[in-house]
């Protein structure tokens, strides 16, 4: 399958404009998202594919769904990583910290967090990059690490000016106020609303009702009782308008303002609206808001001198607190058992797949992995040399001493050789191709240096101390070394041919011998033990 540039230019753009959406409306997202996939599909592309997916895992993850989704958000992470895509990587690891935040993993979700912030680069969009620094400054206020949110906000905030993004930047003001009413800092919650406030009147931004909810939230704590109450009229009043389709939000909105009317000494109508709130959140069955509204039923009884009626409401609070903090424990535990799941069976995944690339003899890497890793080493590295090394006379130690002994001769040769290139080519591997031959790999090793490091690895197994496995027969190696760069263009079968040849020159040189180069520009020295047939 496949489609136009133009058509896999329109997918992507829908999908920036979803993955950059503020407030977006779940239920409708999941049918675009959805739809979009259908299209990247049908496209052929597996990076626009997964885009999509990450998108509706988004949009489920928003609807409440998260357990299902977790395996699906961490596949996608696997598959960004693998291929390089940094930016969906990040927006991954983004999705990440939001399903452990919902799963009361703080740790977790910054750890998630900073791994996206991390994973930026110049690709990203603006808007990306405020994003992730605000998720990140959340992440880190969550933990109690203010100060290094506090940078980490301000950091957005100027990124957000620069870029003249106000309603990104208003995102920003209203998540640092919130942490830091959060944190019983009244005080700096108030400097920021008030930059928010000023902000949004500089460029004609009207407030939304959760903003407006924040800044109220912040005035009550600062008492600023009839401020707070004028904010919390007009969220209602913009909620009852349409712009909020959540009805659960109003009973927070109400609660704030029956706090900012008991702040003014308006009493009566303090307990008006605090009756709403407790009527509204018993037919939504949100236990978490009835929790405070007990904890403000107290205080009204005691502003108006009950304390008996306030200390029996402390004892309702504490108990209905206790409730839904069991509650939430068991949620969060249930969370973690399927993100535990999730990341057990991707690690076990991962394992199938390490072992599929080992050889079970010798523990080394085998043909499928250095299939894996040589064309991009050959296309990226002109420095790089394939060597191919045999065991001499292999077919006498099996048939003079036996299959066994054999198989010993492979696992301590493959030792040798790997210890060997380790220490001297960090970065370098050693793959088992089959039978008695072994493929090393030399990043940026030019030829000369390699044929010394592959002729001190020969005279290590030659002189090796192989009594006590063959019984005083000796086991050596021959080797035949090239360069990507004598085949035009580079390319892993022509260069592993030119070492083959090269292995083949050596045997019938007289074995025990490393030979490298072009039959023209063979290196003259033709390494070999004297004290060795």
């Amino acid at each position: 399958m496949g489609g136009s540039a133009l058509d896999t230019e329109a997918v992507s753009a829908a999908l920036l404009a979803m993955e950059e959406q503020l407030a977006p409306d779940a239920a409708a997202g999941l049918a675009a998202a959805a739809e979009l996939e259908r299209r990247a599909t049908a496209l052929g592309d597996d990076g626009l594919i997964r885009r999509a997916r990450l998108c509706r895992a988004n949009m489920a993850v928003r609807s409440g769904e998260i357990t299902g989704i977790a395996r699906e958000v961490f596949d996608i992470q696997q598959w960004a990583a693998e291929h390089g895509d940094r930016i969906l990587e990040a927006r991954a690891h983004g999705m990440c910290a939001l399903i452990q935040r919902l799963s009361g993993d703080a740790a977790k979700r910054l750890e998630h967090s900073l791994s996206a912030v991390e994973l930026l680069d110049e690709t990203a969009t603006v808007f990306t990059q405020i994003w992730h620094r605000t998720r990140l400054a959340d992440a880190l206020a969550d933990t109690g690490a203010m100060d290094a949110a506090r940078q980490r906000y301000r950091q957005a905030e100027e990124l957000a000016r620069r870029a003249r993004h106000w309603e990104l930047l208003n995102v920003v003001h209203n998540n640092w106020a919130h942490y830091e009413y959060q944190g019983g800092d009244a005080a700096r919650a108030r400097e920021v609303i008030g930059r928010m406030i000023a902000d949004a009147d500089a460029h004609g931004l009207e407030l939304d009702p959760p903003t407006l909810h924040t800044v109220g939230e912040v005035q009550t704590a600062n008492g600023e009782y009839a401020a707070a109450e004028q904010t919390m009229l007009t969220c209602i009043t913009r909620y009852e308008a349409g712009q909020m389709e959540a009805v659960a939000d109003l009973v927070y909105y109400r609660l704030t303002l029956a706090r900012a009317r008991r702040g003014l000494g308006d009493l009566v109508r303090a307990q008006e609206i605090l009756d709403a709130c407790r009527e509204l959140g018993a037919e939504l069955g949100m236990q978490a808001i009835l929790v405070e509204v007990h904890e403000e039923q107290a205080d009204l009884h005691a502003a108006r001198g009950d304390h008996t009626a306030a200390f029996a409401e402390l004892k309702a609070f504490i108990a209905a607190r206790e409730s839904v903090r069991s509650r939430e424990r068991e949620a969060q535990a249930q969370a973690r058992q399927a993100m535990f799941e999730t990341t057990e069976a991707r690690e076990q995944a991962e394992r199938f797949r390490e072992q599929a690339r080992r050889d079970p003899l010798t523990g080394l890497h085998n043909r499928r992995y250095a299939d894996e890793e040589l064309p991009t080493l050959i296309t990226q590295d002109p420095e790089l040399t394939l060597a191919i090394a045999d065991i001499d006379h292999f077919k006498r130690i099996n048939d003079q001493l036996s299959h066994d002994t054999g198989d010993q001769v492979l696992i301590q040769v493959a030792h040798l050789l790997n210890i060997g290139l380790t220490a001297a080519v960090p970065h370098g591997f050693v793959a088992r191709l089959g039978g008695e031959e072994f493929l090393l790999a030399l990043p940026a090793t030019p030829l000369t240096t390699a044929t010394t490091i592959l002729d001190d690895i020969r005279q290590a197994i030659g002189g090796h101390d192989w009594h006590d496995i063959t019984g005083g027969l000796p086991v050596t190696v021959s080797i035949g070394a090239a360069t990507a760069d004598e085949t035009s263009p580079p390319n892993q079968t022509a260069t592993l041919a030119a070492a083959d040849r090269n292995l083949y020159a050596a045997k019938r040189d007289g074995r025990n011998r490393v030979i490298a180069g072009t039959p023209r520009e063979r290196l003259p020295r033709a390494y070999r033990d004297r004290d060795v047939a």
